[in-house]
């Protein structure tokens, strides 16, 4: 919420809590520099109560604490010259005297004659309406206008005046309380959330795979945030760079704004701190040789660090950085001395020794090569890279051989971590010494596979890799499974990907390399699974012939992982979790981030999937977070996002997260994860009952999946989600169609989900064309199949489509206990969302339906919608600007009150208690009409009735 796009429902919302505080009493807003408190001011004086009364605005400026009534001044300056000539004569010399106006000497004015003034002139204003007297900047004031103002606003009533004063986190007595009299209002401006930095970016032409280490190096302040941004655009670098870049000079000063001002020995414990990778208490105690409480607690105040419960010191955005680039040279190379001696860790012991030397040392050398080797034993190829890279430095210049394979194992260690940053450093100073081409093709190699998703970009650096590896069969079957990975994702290319593999795997077998040849064929096997082509099962078998451990290769290129996904897409839940659990501790030991993220987002689907949607949303949270803190593409961390909040979360942060997911995956140029964004948008979109936007929405990936010649309906299953929404459309025709073409396929591959599914449109358009019984019989079918299957979300969504059939055939008790088994199976899978829609059908069969309650406050009304968006106490206290035991104290009430016994069941009393409740549709007899809608002439059940 700078002068640039910050979101403006966010700020808006924020404006609008704020005029209704200011309507009360006086407002302090409170906000780290950067962190948009002016725009906020903005915001709010434009509103239209505020905009017709009489207002005045100071704007302090950093250089006006010294100088005595400069906001006086600026008070005065925005006042009429006609209305300072009412003031009486000594009033009216200081107020000319502070504007310094010709003729006049500059003698130091009197205090008193400038309280009048300023009571006498607001006094005035007032006579018209209540005076918003708006102060931004306030730390900047000086102490004669503080003194003056105040005198002013303890002298006016509320009624006359109302003050809104922005001042800066950090100043231990607070400007703004000694400007208002009374009690103010304090409103703190909260940083942005990870979503809204991602939208931030993308509104000003950014990568949002930036997003996530941007959230964490910036702490949510949106000046920071662009700064930090166009920090790493300018450098050129990927998002975990973060640490490395140059700061622009906004975002420079920015943190420079937050460290003014700290005491030598505070700034030395900081600089201990931020060279430490886990610094603590403890350590900085002995390494400044003094007990550092107080000094972190400074810090602390100044909102710079934090101490955490495992008495970890964290930092607070950029600051880490800046502090390190400050220091003087001397003062970190003893600071790296001194720690040196002190941490634990023999690895990070040699990293600091390394760092404190100077020059070429053999020794030093080889002690960090062997770091490097126990770090990627341990699972940390970010430390192996970069200890790796201190070792080529530190490696004497006649050694150049030498040098090289340092800095290409540096590389490939990058790589493994997703560190685009690290990897394109090492290959670039590989390129600049005279490298033999094969040394050459396996630097450009790890950039490539460092580049994660995003490879659409890499062309050049694909030809310059094959020209390099054009006479190593082994590299050159590496780089063509590469290119292969680079059909698929960015060029949506099945055929192109399946010849990439192919060659890959002949030249694999031609250098005797069977990890290569085992990855190529596991490649050329998902291709053909993709394209419906029933040979992959063949081809994957030839990949575990091979008998290539899981470990000793990239695991998307592992025939064991692929079989999982396999399992998962034939609805062996079973194997399919017991594979990929097997799978999952061998990804975390390597420290491969994208195969860990590949295992993680699969398990999330499964778990959806299978009803475990509690298990599901922990692996979705890893997934955002592990995504985020590396700055991969997040268009594929979205999507897993909307997966599981559809399944137990919230309809509604299930479309927003499928929207980023979209808007992820175009910028990423990512064709496989826009299809699967789309497809999570558009079946959210049908439930919601938006149909014609879901027909749009999976017609697009029904067209992406026809270019791409995807030939297996099991993969993504789009095909019965827009039969559905065809049908509720009314084009019937268009779904018959859709429904047998993807059965043929179905039954030809054998794909017994994909049918239940079919089956279950089927029966909806056997409903809609009045053939309630062929469409029970279907429906009938489809659950059994769902059950058996262990697809229970499905289970329970076709029992509620079962119940609302049978209301129309008039058969209220088989209605009510289809109903019924649906809650139940929902229930037990805690799929919320589900069970809030089922539930609504069931209220108004039993003609119950949503109770209303208009006994709630507004603020308890604000405070249901934020528990209903599954929002904590402690955010909704933040939020609506209250401690957290008024909060409980609140829901308390409001679960007496509505007749509740938790947040579940208040967050499914207020969806039921929104639903209009329409009048009984003409025709149908009695019964509940929210069954029944009307459209083309035609009743048709609905999701949202």
């Amino acid at each position: 919420m700078t002068g640039d796009k910050t979101g403006p429902a966010r700020c808006a919302e924020l404006a609008e809590a704020v005029r209704r505080a200011v309507q009360d009493s006086h407002v302090i807003v409170r906000g780290p520099a950067g962190s948009g408190k002016s725009r906020l001011l903005s915001e709010v004086v434009a509103l239209g109560d505020f905009a017709r009364r009489p207002r005045l605005h100071v704007h302090a400026q950093s250089g006006d604490h010294a100088l005595a009534y400069a906001g006086v001044a600026g008070l005065l300056g925005c006042v009429d010259r006609e209305l300072l000539d009412t003031l009486p004569a000594p009033q009216r010399t200081v107020a000319a005297r502070i504007l310094r106006q010709q003729g006049l000497p500059h003698e130091i004015p009197d205090h008193l004659a400038v309280r009048l003034a300023v009571e006498s002139l607001l006094r005035e204003l007032a006579r018209q309406d209540a005076v918003l007297l708006v102060v931004d900047d306030a730390q900047w004031l000086d102490t004669s206008s503080v003194d003056a103002i105040g005198y002013a606003t303890r002298r006016l009533s509320s009624a006359q005046l109302r003050l809104l004063v922005a001042e800066r986190f950090g100043g231990k007595a607070s400007v703004g309380e000694r400007l208002c009299s009374g009690t103010p209002a304090e409103v703190c401006v909260p940083p942005l959330t990870l979503g809204e930095i991602e939208e931030l970016l993308t509104a000003h032409g950014l990568p949002s795979r930036l997003a996530g280490p941007v959230y964490e190096a910036s702490g949510g302040n949106p000046a920071l945030a662009l700064g930090v941004a166009r920090g790493l655009r300018a450098a050129g670098v990927g998002p975990s760079a973060i640490g490395a870049i140059e700061l622009p000079g906004g975002a420079r000063h920015l943190v420079n704004c937050w460290l003014e001002g700290l005491p030598d020995q505070v700034r030395r414990v900081l600089l201990l701190a931020a060279l430490t990778e886990r610094p603590t208490v403890g350590l900085l105690r002995q390494a400044a040789g003094r007990d550092v409480d107080g000094d972190l607690a400074s810090a602390g105040f100044s909102g710079l660090v934090s101490v955490a419960a495992d008495q970890t010191v964290v930092f607070a955005g950029a600051v880490r950085g800046v502090l390190v680039e400050q220091a003087p040279w001397s003062e970190r190379l003893d600071a790296h001395r001194v720690l040196a001696d002190l941490v634990s860790d023999p690895i990070e012991a040699v990293r600091h020794q390394a760092l404190a030397a100077a020059g070429a040392d053999t020794r030093l050398a080889c002690a960090l090569v062997t770091a490097a080797a126990r770090a990627r034993r341990q699972g940390d190829p970010v430390r192996a890279a970069e200890l790796g890279m201190l070792a080529a430095e530190r490696t004497p210049p006649a050694e150049a051989q030498l040098i090289l394979s340092r800095l290409v194992d540096a590389a490939e260690d990058a790589a493994r971590a997703s560190r685009l940053d690290l990897a394109k450093k090492a290959t670039g100073l590989v390129l600049e010494r005279n490298a033999p081409a094969t040394v050459r093709a396996r630097a450009r190699l790890a950039v490539i596979e460092a580049a994660g998703q995003a490879l659409s970009s890499y062309d050049e650096t694909f030809a310059h890799a094959i020209a390099d590896a054009a006479g190593d069969a082994a590299l050159l079957a590496r780089v063509y499974l590469r290119l292969s990975d680079k059909a698929n994702l960015t060029d949506g290319d099945p055929v192109s990907g399946r010849q990439a593999a192919a060659r890959a795997a002949e030249l694999a077998a031609l250098a005797g390399d069977p990890v290569t040849q085992v990855g190529a064929l596991t490649q050329r096997a998902r291709f053909e699974r993709v394209m419906g082509d029933q040979a992959a099962e063949e081809t994957l078998s030839r990949a575990l012939e091979l008998s290539v451990p899981v470990d000793a290769m990239r695991l998307r290129h592992s025939p064991l992982y692929v079989c999982a996904r396999h399992a998962l897409f034939d609805d062996h839940l079973a194997q399919a979790r017991t594979d990929l659990l097997a799978l999952l501790p061998v990804v975390e030991r390597s420290g491969d981030t994208e195969d860990t993220l590949e295992v993680l987002r699969s398990l999330a689907e499964l778990e959806a999937r299978s009803g475990r949607c509690a298990a599901a949303a922990e692996y979705g949270h890893r997934v955002v977070s592990l995504t985020s803190r590396v700055g991969l593409s997040p268009g594929p961390a979205w999507y897993t996002a909307a997966v599981v909040e559809a399944a137990g979360g919230s309809f509604a942060r299930a479309e927003a997260h499928a929207l980023r997911g979209v808007r992820a995956s175009k910028a990423e140029h990512d064709v496989v994860f826009l299809s699967r964004a789309l497809f999570a948008l558009g079946t959210i979109q049908l439930v919601l009952g938006r149909v014609t936007e879901a027909v749009a929405t999976l017609n697009q990936v029904r067209e992406m999946e026809r270019k791409q010649k995807v030939g297996d309906p099991s993969v993504l299953r789009w095909h019965s989600e827009l039969a559905e929404a065809l049908i509720r459309n009314g084009d019937i025709a268009l779904a018959d169609a859709l429904v047998h073409e993807a059965r043929t396929a179905a039954l030809e591959l054998g794909r017994s989900g994909v049918l239940a599914a079919l089956d279950r449109s089927a029966a909806f358009a056997a409903a809609e064309t009045g053939d309630a019984e062929a469409a029970i019989s279907l429906l009938e079918q489809s659950a059994a199949a769902f059950a058996e299957l262990g697809l229970r979300i499905e289970y329970g969504r076709t029992l509620f489509m079962l119940g609302r059939v049978e209301l129309r055939r008039r058969r209220r008790a088989a209605a009510r206990d289809a109903l019924a088994h649906a809650i139940e199976v929902l229930e037990e899978s805690e799929a919320r969302p589900w069970v809030r829609l089922v539930s609504e059908s069931l209220a108004r069969l039993d003609g119950s339906g949503p109770r209303k309650h208009s006994g709630l406050t507004e603020a308890e009304k604000k405070l249901v919608t934020l528990v209903a968006r599954g929002v904590s106490n402690r955010e909704a206290a933040a939020t609506m600007f209250l401690s957290v035991k008024t909060v409980e104290a609140m829901l308390s009430r409001i679960y007496r009150n509505v007749g509740v016994r938790g947040r579940a069941e208040l967050a499914s009393w207020k969806a039921l208690s929104e639903q209009p409740q329409p009048p009984p549709v003409e025709g149908n007899g009695p019964g509940p009409a929210g069954e029944i809608i009307r459209a083309g002439g035609k009743s048709r059940p609905d999701y949202h009735d």
